[in-house]
C-alpha cells in the first residue's frame, strides 16, 4: 500500500489521517453546517471516530489514503481529504506502445481525490485550492498516475464548480450511482485530469495562489 506521507504548503499541511485528529475534526465540522447537504461530515464525537476508523480500514487495504488538513497559519485542523480508489495495474505485453506502463505493487496507476471536506471558516480561502494542489502533485509527480477521477454528487453546484476551477475535465454524470448523504439515489457528475493535461492544471493553480 502507498506510504502515508507529510504534503505541507504555505497554507495547508495534510497530514495523514489518525484517531488523533477525532476531536480536532469534530470542531471544524460543527463550525457552521450550511455546506454539508451532499458531503458526509460528522457531527457526534462517536460518528466522527467511526468515520476515522472507517477511512484507516480502506487505507490498511491499499484502497484509500486519508489526511486531516491542518490550516499551518492557525495550527488548528480545518477537515480531511483523501486519495481513494487506488488502483494497480499489473504490465501486460499487449500494452500500447508509446504509453507509460502501468505498475503493480505498491504504487497506483490510478487515483481519485475525495471526501474532501473543509471547515467553514476554511471555505472560499487558498487552503482547497492548496490542499488538491498538494495532492495532485504528489499524484502525478510521485506516482506518476495515469488519471485522477474526482466527482460529486450530482446536485452539488458548489462542488461541480470547485472542480472545474482546479481544472477537473468534465465527463459525464453516473445516474443513479450511489446512496447520497441524505438517502435519496445519487446521480455522481465525474470529472478527470490525465497525465497529460496535468503541466497545464499545476501552473493554473499555481497562479490561482499567488
Amino acid at each position: 500500500m502507498p506510504e502515508p506521507v507529510i504534503l505541507e504548503g504555505e497554507h495547508v499541511r495534510l497530514e495523514p489521517l489518525s484517531a488523533r485528529h477525532t476531536d480536532g475534526l469534530l470542531r471544524a465540522a460543527t463550525e457552521s453546517r450550511d455546506t454539508y447537504a451532499y458531503t458526509k461530515v460528522p457531527a457526534e464525537r462517536e460518528a466522527m471516530a467511526r468515520y476515522v476508523e472507517e477511512a484507516l480500514q480502506d487505507q490498511a487495504t491499499g484502497a484509500a489514503l486519508p489526511f486531516a488538513v491542518r490550516d499551518v497559519r492557525r495550527d488548528a485542523l480545518i477537515g480531511s481529504t483523501r486519495f481513494l480508489d487506488l488502483d494497480y495495474w499489473t504490465a501486460t505485453p499487449a500494452w500500447p506502445a508509446g504509453r507509460s506502463v502501468p505498475r503493480g505493487g505498491a504504487v497506483p496507476t490510478v487515483a481519485e481525490i475525495g471526501s474532501t471536506w473543509l471547515a467553514a471558516s476554511a471555505q472560499r480561502t487558498p487552503c482547497n485550492t492548496e490542499a488538491k494542489l498538494l495532492l495532485l502533485t504528489h499524484a502525478f509527480d510521485v506516482w506518476a498516475v495515469l488519471r485522477v477521477t474526482l466527482k460529486t454528487d450530482a446536485r452539488n453546484a458548489r462542488s461541480r464548480a470547485a472542480i472545474e476551477r482546479i481544472g477537473g475535465r468534465f465527463e459525464g454524470v453516473r445516474r443513479a450511482h450511489t446512496r447520497a448523504v441524505d438517502g435519496t439515489v445519487r446521480d455522481s457528475a465525474y470529472y478527470s485530469i490525465l497525465a497529460d493535461e496535468w503541466a497545464g492544471v499545476r501552473a493554473a493553480l499555481q497562479a490561482r495562489l499567488a
